[in-house]
């Protein structure tokens, strides 16, 4: 099982992608890691309600993003605010992540895998798994690299590993039995998306659907109840 880092940060596209990591998150703040979340949109056309506006939408899932970090002991969350759906690989978000990156000094990143060919991802989280991993490298690392960012004393900065949740090959297991409890509860703050959208079964036990997916996850490691990544490592 991967060391605990002092300071990890995740990255991810829309409010409640924190799902992938939330246990072991949770785990890590209540032995001292620091951690903070970059969101990289404001998630404000997940409903399928005409009757809720982008503008309302975007506002309640900031506010269950703040609730469910502050359950699972997260310090910081960053709120990049790009539209939901409209994320693109260019210059501007990647100088966003590397400047998230360098300012907060991680040593580990959490992400959305970028693809996993056994079933389609949305596209907000293949790219924000694409710029991440090209910001950890080189972005980050050469000071010529958003050589505005070095100027203005936001300094490169190396990260030994990226964890990447929803990939088809993982490699680690981070055992989730203390904190899977807290998951559940953390997740469940995303009201608008677990408990009152349409779309979801009114019958269904969110709580035992996150139980039993962690239980596959951790079959694989000998775990009752895990969070599965790829580990990808980088030379520091």
């Amino acid at each position: 099982m991967i060391e605990r880092p002092q300071r990890a940060m995740v990255i991810f596209a829309h409010p409640d992608d924190e799902i992938g990591c939330a246990g072991t998150i949770a785990s890590w703040t209540q032995q001292g890691t620091e951690v903070a979340y970059v969101v990289c949109t404001n998630g404000n056309k997940g409903t399928e309600e005409m009757e809720v506006t982008p503008e309302h939408l975007a506002q309640t899932r900031e506010r269950e993003q703040r609730n469910a970090a502050a359950a699972l002991g997260v310090q910081e969350v960053i709120f990049l605010e790009h539209p939901d759906g409209e994320l693109e690989d260019n210059r501007e978000f990647r100088g966003e992540l590397v400047r998230e990156i360098r300012r907060f000094r991680p040593q580990v990143i959490l992400t959305h895998a970028p693809m996993n060919r056994s079933r389609h991802a949305h596209r907000d989280h293949r790219m924000v798994g694409t710029v991440t991993l090209d910001a950890v490298y080189p972005y980050i690392r050469d000071p010529w690299h958003y050589s505005e960012l070095t100027k203005a004393g936001i300094l490169p900065h190396k990260v030994g590993v990226v964890l990447l949740w929803g990939s088809e090959s993982p490699d680690e297991f981070v055992d989730i039995s203390n904190t899977l409890d807290i998951k559940v509860q953390a997740m469940l703050c995303h009201r608008s998306q677990f408990v009152e959208r349409p779309s979801r079964d009114p019958n269904r036990d969110f709580g035992q659907g996150m139980r039993e997916g962690a239980k596959r996850a951790g079959e694989p490691a000998g775990l009752p109840f895990a969070e599965a990544f790829q580990k990808m490592e980088f030379r520091i």
